[in-house]
């Protein structure tokens, strides 16, 4: 199809969303009621609808009330019996496919239901949605003159009833119109191969050859890949591969820790990045300026947001609130009702809103993430942005870290202990573990508060991990490539006692 007509299809679908977005944008709380009584009434003659009474629900405080907040192993066995092949359990369509995600909260797969219509009116229209909001924001884009190199996991069937998981990305990627195909590289074929380490030379080759303008995937295992094109073509940098790369688009993993290594490799000032937050449950937010830190929350795609105050998590005084209560720049964990048929569900993750007007975020971390086992509330976006402060001035790359707790011992004050690789080590590790404790004192009060005069913490501990350490943990425990990733914090030093023990083994 020639550019021009393309451009022209882009142009009017472009006007016709955006419209869209604007009355969400203008009437949240309106959208958010409306698209609850929609699932509710959806569902009422489900199991779950006819139990809790969805047809008489009338109110979001009496489905706040009569509907109970639920994690994982509330819906595992249930989720069990819809893989078998029962129907209208939780969601009234038959759930054909199961994103499977260990997700960073335990070593246990999770598989969690995706619908025809979480698949329709969320995730692919969360995909449409990127591009008219980056196309919006850049009207002089060749993004059609190229193909788009989609970065996705593998697809596995489970065989006793026909219905399939796999990697949320390797679901999205088998499901799509033909005609998608013609738009991204590395083919169908190659993209949902099962061998990682196979696969992702097959996708270099692949996609060399390619006339490729955007990027998409996890920037952890996006940059592994980029290396590999790098090292197989013996360039120096992508736009002498790739000379009609224009965006990236990202998620997954905070992408701080990356950025150093992605601008040298990408060397253009012009070149865009663009975040969004997804995850097997569904499409929830994404950047919607040029430049900005902060992701809107997109509040059309079948799923009703609810937020607990992370000061009141897991208490006996923990209640959900809904959007309309939110408050700037408080740490909430995130709570959603999906058409996918997840009710009340906790996702693991924490946000903090940097708008209410309209409604914007930031991915704070994960619930069971964070290290508060002397009072220091330490979470992921601390750290991520304490490390990278001390990479610019100690002039060190990380490739991937994880810290845990040193618990008191008798006399001895509790610490942090990090294990950091590195791509390029700082010279002086002494200075970088002195700047680090200084940065993670500047984002977060209470570290500072425990760590003065040593009280209760003392100077935290850094080690410096073997070459492809992470890897070979993530590798062992099954979880290369997709959305797989290191957890960062603990309040525990199981993660940590592992790594030790694979620090001075090689895993083949």
């Amino acid at each position: 199809m020639p550019i021009p007509l393309v451009n022209s299809i882009a142009s009017w679908f472009l006007k016709k969303r955006i419209h869209q977005m604007e009355l969400f944008i203008k009437y949240p709380h309106d959208v958010q009621k409306e698209l609850l009584r929609n699932l509710l009434s959806q569902a009422k003659n489900t199991e779950f609808g006819k139990r809790f009474q969805f047809e008489e629900i009338d109110s979001y405080e009496t489905f706040r009330e009569r509907v109970p907040i639920q994690k994982y192993e509330d819906y595992e066995g249930v989720i069990e019996r819809s893989r078998r092949g029962e129907t209208n359990i939780y969601w009234p369509t038959p759930i054909k496919w199961f994103a499977k995600s260990s997700g960073t909260t335990n070593a246990k797969s999770k598989f969690i239901p995706v619908s025809q219509d979480s698949l329709e009116d969320c995730h692919y229209a969360a995909g449409k949605d990127l591009l008219c909001i980056y196309l919006n924001n850049n009207p002089q884009s060749q993004l059609f003159t190229g193909k788009s190199l989609r970065l996705g996991g593998s697809k596995e069937i489970y065989r006793e009833n026909g219905t399939s998981y796999g990697d949320l990305s390797a679901i999205l990627i088998d499901n799509m119109p033909f005609w998608a195909e013609f738009s991204s590289t590395p083919s169908n074929e190659v993209s949902l191969m099962h061998d990682w380490e196979y696969k992702m030379q097959a996708i270099v080759n692949e996609t060399i050859k390619e006339k490729v303008s955007s990027l998409a995937g996890v920037p952890s295992w996006m940059l592994v890949l980029l290396n590999n094109v790098l090292e197989t073509t013996g360039k120096e940098e992508l736009f002498e591969v790739w000379p009609n790369l224009e965006v990236y688009f990202h998620g997954g993993v905070s992408f701080q820790p990356y950025a150093s290594q992605y601008q040298k490799i990408l060397p253009k000032e012009d070149f865009r990045y663009y975040e969004i937050y997804n995850a097997s449950e569904g499409f929830f937010a994404c950047q919607d300026h040029n430049d900005s830190k902060d992701l809107l929350l997109m509040l059309d795609y079948g799923i009703f947001y609810e937020f607990i105050p992370m000061d009141e998590y897991g208490t006996e005084h923990e209640m959900a609130i809904p959007l309309s209560e939110v408050e700037i720049g408080k740490n909430y964990a995130v709570v959603i009702t999906t058409n996918a048929g997840l009710w009340r569900y906790k996702i693991g993750d924490t946000v903090r809103f940097t708008d209410i007007n309209p409604y914007r975020i930031k991915v704070s971390g994960r619930t069971k993430h964070h290290i508060n086992v002397f009072g220091e509330e330490l979470i992921i976006e601390n750290a991520e942005s304490a490390l990278k402060k001390v990479s610019l001035v100690t002039n060190c790359e990380i490739v991937d870290y994880t810290v845990a707790p040193v618990f008191m011992e008798g006399r001895d004050k509790g610490a942090h202990e990090w294990m950091i690789e590195f791509k390029t080590p700082p010279k002086d590790f002494e200075n970088f573990k002195y700047q680090l404790d200084r940065a993670l004192q500047e984002v977060n009060s209470d570290y500072e508060a425990k760590r003065y005069n040593n009280m209760t913490l003392r100077m935290p501990t850094v080690h410096q991990a073997r070459k492809n350490l992470f890897y070979d943990w993530l590798k062992k425990h099954n979880k290369v490539g997709g959305q797989h990733k290191v957890p960062r914090l603990s309040n525990s030093r199981d993660y940590l006692e592992e790594l030790f023990e694979l620090n001075s083994l090689r895993v083949s």
